[in-house]
């Protein structure tokens, strides 16, 4: 189920109106509930893959609890590989399968070895990369005791399928969220309040930024041979723009969802293109995924402690991992090594952890040194984006080598450019109020808290009306549901 479709806008309401109305506020009953609308939730796309998230679910509780009644530690570590292999084995099945058959083959073909061998027609169950993540968490966490595992099944159900974060995260960690599970909630208009804001900002940036960024970023990237340099660039800032406006804005419901039945998700995306190096963009970016490698990879394999060539080393690992789970095509290994290759100079020179605040946070504007060099950071991001999106990595180089041809100082025009001129204006609006919104958990979070109502609400009835005349006509997934 889409979080931008009619089902959901009708599944959401029944659900938060059972759950506050009809449970008596009983927290067992309640989280009864939520295990049955996140089952309904996800098998709304395809029943099937329930049973994955059930088995992974029973794994995972049991092993838990396994883990608590064990000292011996060569049991324990073989409780918790249990866990890990059994996670990352449908990971690897369904997500990696074919990419490693295929690279296999072509590798024996150099040396003139013909293995016959077919890929197989798999389906990647939506979601699966964030709730085996999140599951691997938990039993991490209490191998190394460092939270207890819980008893409560259906409460630990809820904390692993938990419908708005299921398919695309926040990746959330058991210490955070499985305790919310386990105590009692109650209605807090306040915080319907905020999370009702937060989800219409959320299909604001999917609907209106990301959707109609993403129509025009396809036109150009399926038909990049026919198109010149400067057509090539504006293709490149419409997916930079249609890829956070589509992830940050899945987190944005997610976490906006979850504040109407009472829970506190982790901020996934702190304003991540007003970064003024990339290590600020990946404290930035998608936090939930790049702090659980940092925790549970970086860390075990020594983080920061040792010589620089073991940092380099470690930090090399992490990016070039952090690409493949993207998506099993060389292109997201090139993403995430290019990510590194620009991470390295901060960390061989302890530059890494420079600029912690949030930038310009007690003034209006960035000073010109930081003004470049949020430039600087975006314009390197915007060109690792475009391994991202190519279909392959012929598909990228021909892309950039096109960027960097003469024609690059072309006139800009491709099928459709007339209609895309309405994201000359709505994207540097979308980033003013991005910006004047920078200091909050997200960007309308505070704005027009001080004014008064009719103003207020005026600002929200702007948005709604801008969604509703906006909005593209076909229904589009989240691009983070491939992954």
């Amino acid at each position: 189920m889409l979080f931008n479709t009619i089902d959901f806008a009708i599944f959401l309401p029944i659900v938060f109106l059972l759950y506050w109305f009809a449970t008596n506020n009983n927290r067992k009953v309640q989280n009864i509930l939520l295990v049955l609308a996140s089952y309904v939730f996800y098998g709304w796309w395809d029943w099937r893959f329930l049973s994955l998230i059930l088995f992974s679910t029973l794994v995972d509780y049991t092993v838990g609890l396994g883990l608590q009644n064990q000292n011996n530690n060569r049991k324990r570590k073989l409780l918790l590989w249990t866990s890990i292999l059994v996670n990352i084995g449908f990971l690897g099945f369904f997500k990696y399968f074919n990419f490693f058959l295929d690279n296999f083959i072509q590798a024996f073909s150099l040396f003139g070895v013909q293995i016959q061998g077919s890929s197989l027609n798999i389906i990647l169950p939506v979601g699966i990369s964030f709730y085996t993540f999140q599951t691997l968490s938990y039993t991490i966490d209490v191998y190394k005791r460092k939270i207890e595992p819980t008893r409560d099944f259906i409460a630990f159900t809820a904390f692993v399928s938990f419908f708005p974060q299921l398919v695309a995260g926040p990746i959330e960690r058991a210490s955070n969220l499985l305790p919310q599970f386990l105590k009692e909630r109650n209605f807090k208009y306040a915080n319907a309040v905020v999370g009702l804001k937060q989800i219409l900002w959320g299909l604001f940036k999917k609907v209106v930024i990301a959707d109609n960024c993403a129509y025009f970023a396809d036109i150009i990237f399926s038909n990049s041979e026919y198109y010149s340099g400067s057509t090539l660039v504006l293709g490149a800032l419409f997916f930079t723009f249609q890829i956070y406006g589509d992830f940050s804005g899945y987190s944005d419901i997610a976490i906006g969802t979850a504040r109407l039945f009472g829970f506190r998700l982790m901020q996934n995306f702190a304003f991540p293109y007003f970064s003024r190096d990339i290590a600020e963009f990946w404290r930035r970016w998608h936090i939930s995924l790049s702090t659980w490698f940092r925790d549970y990879l970086y860390i075990p394999l020594g983080g920061s402690r040792g010589g620089m060539l073991k940092r380099i080393r470690n930090t090399l690992i992490i990016f070039i991992v952090s690409g493949f789970w993207h998506c099993a095509n060389w292109t997201f290994i090139v993403w995430g090594a290019l990510n590194a290759i620009y991470f390295l100079p901060l960390l061989v020179t302890r530059n890494n952890r420079r600029n912690i605040e949030i930038v310009a946070y007690n003034s209006v504007f960035p000073t010109f040194r930081e003004l470049g060099a949020i430039l600087l950071t975006f314009i390197l991001t915007v060109f690792a984006w475009i391994f991202f999106r190519a279909e392959n990595i012929s598909h990228a180089m021909d892309y950039i080598s096109t960027i960097f041809s003469k024609s690059f100082f072309d006139e800009v025009s491709f099928w459709g450019y007339k209609y895309a001129r309405i994201l000359y204006f709505l994207i540097p609006a979308f980033i003013i109020v991005e910006w004047i919104g920078r200091k909050g958990q997200f960007a309308i979070e505070k704005i027009g808290l001080t004014w008064k109502r009719p103003f207020r609400w005026l600002l929200y009835a702007v948005i709604v009306f801008l969604i509703g005349i906006l909005m593209r006509t076909n229904e589009t997934p989240f691009i983070y549901f491939q992954f």
